[in-house]
Formats: structure tokens, C-alpha cells, sequence
């Protein structure tokens, strides 16, 4: 990474509230607290490691406003609302800087067939195939070996990057961002069982995607076996993740790597989903719930409700259980030696 910032610059970008000492150092790169030398820039992100910030050789540190501490010389301290989002507010300066759009247009090597509609300040890379009657809106971005199916849809100031899949007829809003590798509009995985046969049930759906969604590297989402899967508008989801079909996912939800959807299930607005979650088809997850890593959901979860475990149980219940888990050798114990006493006193006490 190549970067070069003056002081100036970073204030300019993250509007600090208030700024200790002074820096005349060319901020290079970033790095971590204890990692940090002269030209870098840090943040306080994690008040686990507020003691680091006394030590750190970083040029600007990005702080939250209620810190107390003086910077060492030529070092400026930056007092934020949030340094996490002060600094990917540097980040998105630095990625524009890293990987600028090409200039509008079509790539030579890339197939859009008659009808399909792209904007003039759109950009189609090399390889890619633009299917009949397919959209591309204003300042969208296709990369390398993406496929856009007959009669797709994607909106303003999208971001496929390569080898993204967007199968016929399926709907992306606008400046949705698609990691490597995603697939929307997947068969749904349906079958009926006839005759001895599993017979394939026709997928005819569709998948439609808010405004502000991404989704992470090799993801899946189903098209539907009728109607629509939907992603809410400003939700995020990590890499490997597969959404079913029919599944509806409110705005805003977070869904962490490897999670697994089934079939017709709904989550409400602002769902968290910890990393290898599981969830049942045909199940409702209420507004604001939140399920831990690994948590295997198969009924209903309220709004608001933080479940873990397999099954999913309320979060305080299943770790006082895996407490008591830990303690089931001694308890053996104990019991096969009230057992073995029992027996003996029976023993002794026959006529």
C-alpha cells in the first residue's frame, strides 16, 4: 500500500472535535498501536488497548473524544466521535486512491447482447457477458468475468467484482457491492420425492437486493421457488454464506461467515447472525435477535431475544448449562460413590 497524507489531510477527512499536539510527518500507511511508527496513522478502536496509546510511535492517533493523555512530540492526537469510523472514512479515501474505476465504457473482450441496456457511465470489464434485456445503471462497475443474466437488474454505482454471478432476472439496488465469487439467482435446492425419485421442483423465482448491501466472497443466495428471496436494503453478509430460497432478510442485518439459511425463513430488521449459525426453514428470527457462533436455530426467536447453543436456547441459560457441563465428570464421581457406599451399607446391615 502506497499512501501519502499530510496531518492536514487526515483532519480534513475525519473533522476531528478537537486535536492535541502537531505533526508535520507524511502519513505512509496505517498500522496498529504497538505496530505503529513515525508516518503512520492508529486508532483507539478497542478500549482493551488504551494502554498502548501512551507508547505508540505513530504520527496522528485517532482518539475518542473523552481521552485523557498528551501526545508525545510531533505527535497529533485527533479527538473523534468513533476512530473505527474515522478511520475507514481514511480507508474509502485510500481505496479510491488504490483501485480507481477504469474509465466508462465496454471492454472489448466482453459480450453485451442486443437489448441489454448500459449506462453510458457504466464500466463492463474484460470477459463479461450481458445478457438480453439486462440493465446496468449509472457508474456501475462490472470487473473481469461477470455474468449478468437475461433481464437482470443492477442499479447505480454497483460493484461486481470478478467472477460474480447474476442469474436471469434477479434484482440488485443500488451501489450494492458483490465480493468475488457470489452467485444470486442459484436453483433454490427443491425436490419432490415421486416414485422412488427425487423429482427437481422448478425454481421460477427470483431474488431481489436493497440499496447498500454487500455480500462477501463465494456467497450464495437461491432464487425462489416462486415470488422472491430478498436482502434488505443496508444489510452485509460475510464470505460462504448460503441463503436459501424464499428467505427474506430484513435491512441491516449482519450475517458472519458460513452462516446457513434454509428454505422460507424470515429474519427481521437488524438480525445479528454469529459465524457456522444454522437456521431451520420456515422459521421467523424477530427484529434485533442475535444468534452466537455455531448457534443451531430450528423454532422461532423473538425480537430482541441473543440465543446459543445447539439447540438455540437464550444466551444466559446455555452458558450456565456449559458451566454446568464442565462439572458432569465429578458429578459421576460422586454418584458412583454414593452408589458403591449405598450398596455396602445395604450389605451390612442384611440379616
Amino acid at each position: 500500500m502506497q499512501v501519502s497524507f499530510s496531518p492536514a489531510d487526515i483532519l480534513a477527512i475525519v473533522q476531528p472535535k478537537a486535536t492535541r499536539g502537531a505533526s508535520t510527518e507524511t502519513i505512509r500507511g496505517l498500522a496498529a498501536l504497538a505496530d505503529a511508527g513515525a508516518g503512520d496513522l492508529t486508532f483507539l478502536g478497542n478500549p482493551k488497548y488504551k494502554s498502548e496509546v501512551a507508547a505508540t510511535r505513530a504520527s496522528v492517533v485517532l482518539l475518542p473524544i473523552d481521552f485523557v493523555g498528551t501526545p508525545q512530540a510531533g505527535q497529533l492526537f485527533a479527538l473523534v466521535e468513533n476512530p473505527s469510523a474515522a478511520l475507514a472514512q481514511v480507508c474509502a479515501r485510500i481505496e479510491q486512491a488504490l483501485w480507481p474505476k477504469p474509465a466508462p465504457g465496454v471492454h472489448p473482450t466482453a459480450h453485451v447482447a442486443a437489448g441489454a441496456r448500459i449506462a453510458a457511465t457504466a464500466t463492463v470489464g474484460p470477459l463479461c457477458v450481458v445478457e438480453a434485456d439486462a440493465v446496468v445503471g449509472e457508474r456501475a462497475h462490472l470487473q473481469a468475468q461477470v455474468f449478468v443474466g437475461r433481464a437482470a437488474r443492477i442499479g447505480d454505482d454497483g460493484w461486481l467484482m470478478p467472477g460474480v454471478v447474476l442469474a436471469a432476472e434477479c434484482v440488485l439496488g443500488n451501489r450494492v457491492r458483490l465480493q468475488p465469487g457470489v452467485v444470486v439467482g442459484s436453483d433454490g435446492f427443491g425436490y419432490e420425492f415421486v416414485a422412488g425419485r427425487h423429482e427437481k421442483v422448478p425454481q421460477v423465482g427470483t431474488v431481489v437486493i436493497g440499496d447498500d448491501v454487500e455480500i462477501g466472497a463465494n456467497s450464495t443466495l437461491d432464487r425462489a421457488r416462486f415470488s422472491r428471496t430478498v436482502v434488505g436494503a443496508g444489510t452485509k453478509i460475510d464470505n460462504l454464506v448460503q441463503v436459501a430460497h424464499n428467505v427474506v432478510i430484513g435491512r441491516h442485518c449482519l450475517l458472519c461467515s458460513q452462516v446457513g439459511i434454509s428454505g422460507s425463513t424470515t429474519l427481521g430488521d437488524y438480525v445479528v447472525l454469529g459465524g457456522q449459525a444454522g437456521l431451520g426453514g420456515h422459521i421467523a428470527i424477530g427484529k434485533g435477535a442475535k444468534a452466537g457462533g455455531q448457534a443451531g436455530i430450528t423454532a422461532d426467536v423473538p425480537a430482541g431475544a441473543f440465543v446459543n447453543g445447539t439447540p438455540a436456547m437464550p444466551f444466559q441459560l446455555e452458558r450456565r448449562i456449559a458451566v454446568l457441563q464442565q462439572r458432569l465428570p465429578d458429578l459421576f464421581r460422586r454418584v458412583d460413590a454414593l452408589e458403591a457406599q449405598l450398596a455396602a451399607t445395604k450389605k451390612s446391615s442384611a440379616p
